[in-house]
């Protein structure tokens, strides 16, 4: 457990460092077994250590004595509940993907790269009040074939296999939104067709090294 906790403690803080999502904001949690690792809540993340990070049940039960799990542990178990293939979550109120969340809105198939997030666009779940299984509902369902959403008034959530694919996902959102809303202010922004997001999937599928 101690390298995985140690992974969710060095995600937060490159979050965090990096202004991907300042200060305490957002949270970090990835599955271990049947349960998930989840940064505690209000703590600030150069503090953390290896036995600060929550071992959580997907029923938000946790070991006597533990910290309390993030706020939005909600979110964070019922994704991985839903989505087998989801083995960590990244969650940030980055700036510019949460301007635009702040609009209720999206952002379409304006750039190629929007396939990153698994589909033709990156999905705005409609807002609830953070830290509610309404909000984890809203999430789950913007998340269907898709690997991250928009959270309107809120944020971002970000997912993938590990840990680096979540973080690098979550990156790829905010670079989106913010070429997006630049976009927008030079005028009515161009959408790729259906069929060219589909063929951009494909290309996706084989797409780097595998393994």
């Amino acid at each position: 457990m101690s390298a995985l906790a140690q992974s969710v403690i060095d995600t937060a803080l490159t979050m965090s460092t990096s202004g991907l999502s300042a200060g305490r904001s957002g949270n970090v949690s990835v599955r271990d077994g049947d349960r998930i690792l989840i940064t505690p809540t209000g703590m600030a993340y150069e503090e953390l250590v290896v036995s600060d990070i929550v071992s959580m049940g997907l029923d938000g039960s946790v070991p006597p004595g533990s910290r309390k799990p993030s706020s939005e542990w909600h979110f964070h178990a019922a994704i991985c509940a839903a989505r087998q293939d989801v083995n960590a979550i990244v969650h940030t109120h980055s700036n510019a993907a949460t301007a635009l969340a702040c609009l209720e809105e999206g952002i379409p198939a304006f750039h190629y790269m929007v396939a990153a997030a698994g589909g033709t666009d990156i999905r705005c779940a409609p807002y609830a009040t953070f830290g509610t299984e309404e909000l984890a509902a809203l999430a789950v369902e913007a998340l269907e074939d898709r690997n991250a959403c928009l959270l309107a008034h809120h944020g971002v959530i970000a997912c993938g296999a590990d840990l680096v694919k979540a973080y690098d996902l979550a990156v790829e959102v905010e670079t989106l939104a913010e070429q997006y809303g630049r976009a927008r202010l030079l005028g009515t922004v161009p959408l790729l067709s259906d069929d060219e997001m589909q063929r951009v999937l494909e290309k996706f599928k084989g797409y780097g090294q595998q393994k």
